[in-house]
């Protein structure tokens, strides 16, 4: 989903325009090159690629040989793209990681990296909807060609189905309170907009307001992109994806979903996959080596340099 990536680099065709590091400072850089062993001839993917920070990174430890696929489902994202004949941009959701892939004949892979964070582009523009701060509609789409956004949420979802996500996706207090006041609200004005929102909730707000506000948020761009489900889609296909001895690097940047990475990588499936099938394969066999035992978490020095950093969590997995 991801997001909140980058370093200075030519865009394909506008050699002197450098737009990657406004556009994301790329979070954990140099860890998460550590972390997927970067074979020179090797093919590796970028799940998210959006400012390029972290691709740049990678074709520069790449050999001639090597390739590089790049996802993203922002078409923002494609005019950060390097002049470079070993890079392929696929402007797709990486839930879509195999089918895609296969359409370039490629079976495997040597490596995964993606980073969950929401752009700081996204969140600078005030008609993505994706920040509390700027006045804009209502939005949230990562993707602008899917019809489903926040104001749409807002109009047309249950109280019921509005208090789960609230309590679910951003772990909100009163999650029951908030949806029962919005869906009072919106039967006699539209809230289209961040202004209206905030204004019709402004009495439901519990402690710091901004972060409040920042779950409330975070719940709802979770549902309009369908953030977790994406993530789970693609875990699902590392394990034939990636060569043995190959990499996964998953930056994470809340407990919803660092929690699913972290049991992902120990036992190579969900609970519910379990459940439904008890004498699968992957009950009994390790599929991944757990390379970080315990998150890996920005220093003091990217913090001051990257504040937005603050709850990025890294993850490292090898294919047994």
């Amino acid at each position: 989903m991801n997001k909140r990536k980058q370093t200075k680099g030519p865009v394909a065709g506008k050699p002197g325009n450098i737009r990657g590091e406004a556009y994301h400072i790329p979070v954990l850089l140099e860890q998460s090159m550590e972390g997927l062993k970067i074979r020179e001839e090797g093919t590796y993917v970028d799940c998210t690629f959006g400012g390029g920070g972290h691709s740049r990174e990678i074709l520069k430890r790449l050999g001639t040989g090597g390739r590089l696929y790049v996802f993203d489902q922002d078409e923002d994202a494609r005019e950060n793209l390097p002049d470079d004949p070993r890079i392929q941009f696929i402007p797709h959701n990486f839930r879509h990681l195999q089918r895609f892939l296969r359409l370039y004949k490629v079976a495997q892979v040597d490596g995964i990296l993606a980073d969950l964070g929401v752009s700081s582009h996204q969140f600078d523009e005030p008609a993505r909807g994706f920040s509390t701060r700027l006045e804009g509609e209502m939005d949230m789409r990562m993707d602008k060609r899917q019809t489903t956004t926040a104001a749409e949420i807002i109009r047309t979802y249950s109280e019921q189905r509005l208090h789960k996500i609230f309590e679910q996706f951003g772990e909100v207090t009163n999650a029951r309170t908030l949806a029962r006041r919005i869906v009072e609200v919106r039967q006699g004005m539209p809230l289209n907009t961040i202004a209206a929102f905030k204004n019709a909730t402004r009495d439901q707000v519990k402690g710091n307001p901004n972060r409040y506000l920042a779950q409330v948020f975070q719940a709802l761009r979770i549902e309009v992109n369908q953030e977790l489900e994406s993530l789970r889609e693609m875990l699902q296909q590392a394990p034939a994806l990636v060569k043995p001895g190959g990499r996964v690097v998953i930056i994470t940047f809340h407990s919803l979903e660092d929690r699913i990475v972290k049991n992902f990588f120990r036992k190579a499936r969900f609970e519910e996959d379990q459940d439904r099938d008890p004498f699968s394969r992957q009950s009994s066999e390790q599929i991944f080596q757990v390379i970080t035992k315990k998150p890996i978490v920005p220093s003091g020095k990217e913090l001051s340099q990257n504040p937005r950093s603050r709850s990025a969590r890294l993850r490292v997995a090898e294919k047994i």
